[in-house]
């Protein structure tokens, strides 16, 4: 199990191995905020809890505006591991379907590769739809695509546990938690409709 490294002000950072976390607490450079109260590392003389959530007692300074390139891990993560087009999960898809990132204009045709004009397609639409447009494959899009925030960015393929959850809640709200917890993908229910697929 890996362990919720918060900065000094409470910002999450990363998650660490449990490992790293405690040197970080034996060096002080941690304090630990959030405990297994099963597991514990020991040594002859000690025991030491197991750490689910550390805060860094110097605070580190994290630059705040940077972009983050397309990867088709961080575009599964922001279309919920569902293709965009016919809306399956990647769990519902056949035997040797798979999942794609599909270039709404496509490249030939001017398309780029930004946030906007990517979408997460299974390899059956994404064949259909070819050299196409959407409207012209016989395709609609329900959610226009758009760049994920900085947190769901960090936060996209992280696997975190209740408690760690509520720590990004306190700091970055109530909206990146469920995205956080894996209940529901960037798309559902928080994009804007389009008309143009």
């Amino acid at each position: 199990m890996s362990c919720l490294a918060l900065n000094a002000s409470y910002e999450p950072l990363m998650i660490v191995p449990s490992r790293r976390a405690i040197r970080l607490v034996l060096d002080r450079k941690a304090e630990v905020l959030e405990e297994d109260s099963v597991r514990a590392y020991r040594s002859v003389r000690a025991r030491y809890p197991f750490p689910l959530v550390i805060r860094l007692v110097r605070y580190v300074h994290v630059p705040r505006r940077f972009r983050r390139q397309v990867t088709n891990t961080f575009l599964f993560a922001r279309d919920g591991y569902a293709c965009q087009y016919c809306h399956r999960h990647k769990r519902d898809l056949r035997r040797r379907e798979f999942l794609t990132r599909d270039h709404i204009l496509p490249i030939s045709r001017g398309g780029g590769n930004s946030w906007e004009n990517v979408v997460t397609a299974c390899s059956t639409c994404n064949h259909r739809k070819g050299n196409h447009l959407p409207r012209e494959a016989g395709l609609r899009l329900d959610v226009r695509p758009v760049e994920p925030n900085h947190v769901q960015l960090v936060w996209a393929v992280r696997k975190v546990t209740p408690i760690q959850a509520k720590y990004i809640r306190m700091f970055f709200g109530e909206d990146a938690v469920p995205f956080v917890q894996g209940e529901t993908g960037l798309a559902a229910g928080r994009l804007a409709a389009v008309g143009t697929g």
